[in-house]
């Protein structure tokens, strides 16, 4: 019976909709799609959003592919909670001509973080700590963690903390751990020496190393995005008893219907994964076939909540409902109400936002960046979007004033973050209700 009703929803979407595909250009509009992962769909008008402006988005997008800035991607607005624009552009590996898809697969990579910070918030709610709980009394090891003071001809000085790091601390990230992406301080130095972001160790080898380099600032003193959120994982793991992608799939993907969303991407769906590609000096791109971003090819040994997932447009669709509905989507009930609440609430002073160099106009959440100022932000927006991308140049934002979602999904390395706010503004630009 259920294979039965499946088919009648699949061939119902299919007489109700069309898929327009541009063979040239690889552009797709997948209502069909939708339907099948039960997300409504709505024209545009009724949701307050002009279909005549929302063609501008087509137009901005595919210029980047007919530009060379892009192989493919894929955009996806929701409003009022209904699908009113999904759209795929160029390829999702030039090389061998396929075309994006709207069921591609990416690496979301930071994009990650938000959903780890959802698991942890689950624990919270069932009383297993407080905030402010030092995460010492989950992992040892970090009581006895040193502050970096200076670098010497004999090695560097380090100091105790001042106070131990917080639960609160790793969410916010102001757990003075570093990420090692560069070597803007010699702790971050330590962290690629070290190469603390390597993918063949488990979470628990992962922070018996971590521990034993020293914080890069005092706890609570500063802002600096870190592997905080990977210490967030093993401590899921820690609380829950469960592996990380265990309790990922049991609490959060399966419940969400969430079903291209995990550690790697398995055989059946290896052909749906798109190519990973690099931005090249003559303002273009190549193929990026380094595995330091990780394999994916295969469940890894680093279960990586900051930055190990892939996912489609589809499924992280129905993870940003949940959060825009209070914690609940399609009858599931993951956290409540007054839980997103406090997690899209800016948690940053103002002098933690000066000295973390935050984008302007935005503080800070646990697991989000937090839209505070409008004009600061020089961009369209509303004041309690909460927002963040993924190191492939990858971007969502969700604004509970408007109803809206906005996702951006392709796979160009470094992050570039004008993809996803050019892609904001044309989105904003077609409110009309």
């Amino acid at each position: 019976m259920w294979r039965f009703n499946k088919f009648l929803v699949l061939l119902l979407a299919g007489l109700l909709v069309c898929c327009q595909t541009d063979s040239r250009l690889g552009t797709r509009t997948q209502q069909g799609v939708v339907a099948e992962y039960g997300l409504a769909k709505a024209k545009s008008e009724e949701v307050g959003l002009s279909s005549e402006r929302l063609k501008r988005i087509n137009k901005v997008m595919q210029g980047y592919v007919d530009g060379n800035k892009l192989a493919g991607l894929v955009t996806m607005i929701a409003r009022r909670g209904k699908v009113a624009h999904f759209e795929c552009f160029g390829r999702m590996d030039k090389e061998s001509n396929k075309a994006m898809q709207p069921d591609t697969i990416f690496r979301i990579y930071s994009m990650s973080k938000p959903i780890t910070s959802v698991a942890v918030m689950m624990l919270y709610e069932e009383g297993h700590f407080q905030l402010n709980d030092p995460v010492s009394k989950f992992i040892p090891e970090f009581k006895n963690v040193k502050v970096f003071v200076k670098k010497t001809d004999t090695g560097i000085e380090v100091a105790d903390t001042k106070r131990q790091i917080t639960i609160r601390d790793l969410l916010v990230h102001t757990s003075g751990l570093a990420y090692g992406l560069g070597k803007d301080t010699v702790v971050d130095e330590m962290y690629q020496e070290e190469k603390m972001l390597k993918w063949d160790e488990t979470l628990e080898e992962k922070v018996q190393r971590l521990v034993k380099l020293p914080l890069a600032n005092q706890p609570g003193s500063g802002w600096r995005y870190s592997m905080s959120v990977d210490v967030l994982g093993y401590l899921v793991e820690v609380i829950s008893g469960e592996r990380l992608d265990e309790f990922f799939e049991e609490r959060i993907f399966k419940p969400l219907g969430m079903e291209d969303t995990g550690f790697y991407v398995p055989v059946g769906k290896i052909n749906r994964f798109a190519k990973l590609y690099k931005a090249t000096e003559a303002d273009s791109f190549g193929p990026d076939d380094t595995l330091y971003w990780g394999d994916f090819s295969k469940l890894p040994r680093f279960l990586s909540g900051g930055g190990g997932l892939v996912s489609t447009a589809n499924d992280y669709m129905r993870f940003c409902q949940m959060l825009l509905n209070g914690g609940e989507f399609d009858g599931v009930r993951l956290l409540s109400r007054k839980t997103v609440e406090l997690m899209t609430a800016n948690h940053l002073t103002d002098e933690l936002i000066r000295q973390g160099n935050m984008t302007n106009g935005y503080g800070f959440g646990l697991g989000f960046g937090v839209l505070l100022d409008v004009a600061q932000s020089e961009s369209l927006g509303s004041e309690g979007e909460y927002t963040w991308g993924g190191a492939a140049s990858t971007g969502f934002w969700i604004d509970p004033e408007e109803e809206l979602i906005g996702i951006l999904m392709t796979q160009l390395m470094p992050y570039n973050g004008r993809f996803t706010k050019e892609f904001k503004v044309l989105t904003y630009q077609a409110i009309v209700d």
